[in-house]
């Protein structure tokens, strides 16, 4: 931060701005440092509009004195904009004078009128065509670097995949209100997961276009194939239908390969969750049974029936046991005995 050169606002200037403020019949308020003090230097009427008005401002400036200029805007004219003039051509004192000074400009006329500010090295820069780029850059998108703009658009999509979707025309009975959309072939795909005696693989992609929810591929694998099945390059969700000898189990495969963009990684985990409920909602009327435990991945290939034992087989149907046939608990096993506490004494 630069140090402020302590040089004050004139009364007379102060007096000339209150004046300016109620009058309105002040288009430029010319001030200029003299005598360590800001003076009014001239007061010019407007004659039009401020873009006519503009033109002429070259006309009370210096083409190597500094000086500021307090703007009326059109709309609202209760509004100011505070132009500050250091042509390159100035002395180096007088530079580094005016930009110090600026702000007490400003703060010592009240900063509540001043709702714009200019800064000009030539009489270029103060024209109605350079106003019209300098507004024109205030509502322009703030330059990102890669990185920022990459993280941007993360956010973005992780703040639609988790917004309400009232708006769209087809509603969805699996939850298409929150997170994405679901297609028809990717609902029935799912759903179609109860039939058949065979292990069958359903795995999803997210269309970046709409952000909704396709199949990409749909085959009857085995579960140590699962891993040659699962795209290598981009996330994707899967849903495996592994039969066992009484019931078909329903396992969610989440696979997001290390190497994958990570702004689909952060889609895709963005929505992860939603997906899995949506799923579990679509398979509630089928007598198929969606495995409570997800299988997450970061190495597609890795995925083979071994590893999903390894993650969710605790949970799979045990068909004895399903069938009655538990291990009989007998009689004489007994549990725990509490130890005697010491003897009362008499």
């Amino acid at each position: 931060m630069s140090a402020t050169s302590g040089i004050t606002v004139s009364p007379e200037l102060a007096a000339t701005f209150s004046d300016a403020l109620t009058s309105q019949s002040v288009r430029f308020l010319k001030v200029s440092i003299h005598n360590e003090s800001l003076v009014a230097d001239q007061s010019v009427a407007p004659s039009g509009s401020l873009s006519d008005d503009l033109d002429k401002l070259g006309d009370i400036l210096e083409d190597d004195i500094p000086a500021y200029v307090l703007v009326r805007l059109d709309s609202p004219p209760t509004e100011w904009m505070a132009i500050s003039y250091v042509p390159d051509g100035a002395k180096v004192r007088d530079k580094m004078l005016y930009a110090s000074t600026r702000n007490n400009l400003t703060k010592a006329l009240g900063s509540a009128p001043f709702t714009d500010q200019m800064f000009a090295t030539s009489k270029a820069d103060i024209t109605a065509d350079a106003y019209a780029r300098h507004c024109a850059s205030l509502v322009a998108p703030k330059p990102m670097t890669p990185r920022e703009r990459e993280m941007e658009e993360i956010k973005m999509a992780e703040t639609r995949s988790a917004a309400y979707d009232g708006s769209r025309a087809r509603k969805s009975h699996v939850g298409g209100k929150i997170g994405f959309q679901w297609s028809e072939e990717s609902e029935q795909a799912v759903s179609e997961l109860e039939r058949g005696c065979e292990g069958k693989l359903v795995v999803l992609s997210i269309d970046p276009t709409n952000e909704t929810l396709v199949v990409s591929l749909q085959v009857n694998t085995s579960a140590d194939e699962i891993g040659s099945s699962l795209p290598t390059s981009d996330p994707a969700y899967a849903f495996y239908a592994w039969p066992q000898s009484k019931r078909r189990e329903i396992v969610f495969i989440y696979s997001c390969p290390s190497g994958s963009p990570i702004k689909l990684r952060m889609l895709y985990s963005s929505g992860m969750l939603l997906v899995y409920h949506n799923a579990k909602n679509l398979l509630a009327p089928t007598l198929a049974t969606l495995v409570t435990r997800k299988v997450e991945t970061s190495d597609p290939k890795e995925v083979s029936e071994l590893f999903l034992k390894s993650v969710v087989g605790p949970e799979l149907g045990n068909d004895d046991n399903a069938s009655g046939s538990a291990t009989p608990v007998h009689d004489d096993q007994k549990g725990f005995a509490r130890p005697k506490g010491p003897a009362r004494r008499r």
